[in-house]
């Protein structure tokens, strides 16, 4: 047995998988990671970098760059110019990242999924239950990024960045395994509401980025959040004036796996083929605007 299946088959246990990625310091382990990852020592570069490729399915193929300062350069790596094309249509939502799609659908008078048989209200994920009014009926849709993709999230549609919270929080693992044991997880984790106005309609849509164990921080493009998201707490974040951004501008990324949860009105359709288990790459279409 080599090395990659024996890991493979420790993954698939999921209860081991479980008591690894969620019974060990998860604050201690995450800080831990957030000085390992950016040192750029030959060594540990070397190192770090060969782990990281051999507990995961890694695909550097359209990476801007082919060789890689530090772990942390590898996993917030940019690409190669036109590698992730937001679909031109101006009635398509583009997805923001690349992830796979877990629960998806509607939001019912304001309760949504995790998984099925676990709920939890979107008042708890936002912080807000004003926030929240304009979804309580509407669509939404959760992206996983796992730790061998893309990690930078762009702006699904041409639009002005309102904005912006954090809050402060855990950092549970959020694969599906800890999705199924652990109640109102995405409530419990850090997390950082992004609320937009699209120009076409001048609908309202939020993004929240959702971060994980080992997540070192959640950066944007349009604001300053300083040298780490969570100093300074629950918070909203000033922005620098007017933040516009067209459909496809980057927007942030994070310093390793973690979730998106997008949320539209009422009136947006998921696109075809959006489903649970679905793999989905940045640009791809995600949801369609009203007529």
């Amino acid at each position: 047995m080599t090395l990659r299946s024996a890991l493979a088959r420790i993954g698939g246990n999921e209860d081991l998988n479980f008591l690894l990625t969620n019974r060990l310091p998860r604050r201690f382990a995450t800080k831990l990671m957030g000085r390992i990852s950016p040192i750029e020592q030959p060594l540990v570069r070397k190192a770090s970098i060969g782990l990281w490729r051999l507990f995961c399915d890694v695909d550097l193929s359209d990476a801007a760059d082919s060789r890689f300062r530090s772990l942390h350069h590898a996993f917030t790596r940019a690409l190669k110019p036109g590698s992730r094309a937001p679909d031109p249509d101006p009635r398509v939502l583009a997805s923001p990242s690349d992830a796979i799609v877990g629960a998806c659908g509607r939001v019912e008078d304001g309760r949504l999924y995790q998984v099925k048989g676990m709920d939890y209200a979107l008042a708890d994920l936002l912080g807000d239950e004003t926030l929240g009014a304009p979804y309580r009926n509407g669509s939404f849709v959760t992206l996983r990024l796992t730790a061998a993709m893309y990690h930078r999230f762009h702006a699904p549609h041409d639009l002005s960045v309102e904005e912006v919270r954090y809050i402060s929080g855990d950092t549970w693992n959020v694969n599906p395994i800890a999705l199924k044991r652990v109640e109102r997880l995405f409530c419990r984790n850090e997390r950082a509401p992004i609320r937009v106005r699209l120009d076409r309609g001048g609908h309202d849509m939020l993004l929240v980025p959702v971060a994980a164990i080992l997540v070192a921080g959640i950066r944007f493009t349009f604001a300053d959040v300083g040298p780490h998201i969570r100093e300074g707490g629950t918070r909203a974040i000033p922005l620098p004036g007017l933040v516009h951004m067209s459909k496809g501008e980057e927007m942030g990324w994070f310093e390793h796996g973690s979730t998106i949860i997008l949320f539209a009105p009422e009136s947006f359709a998921l696109a075809d083929g959006i489903e649970p288990g679905v793999q989905i790459r940045a640009g791809q279409a995600l949801m369609h605007l009203p007529e």
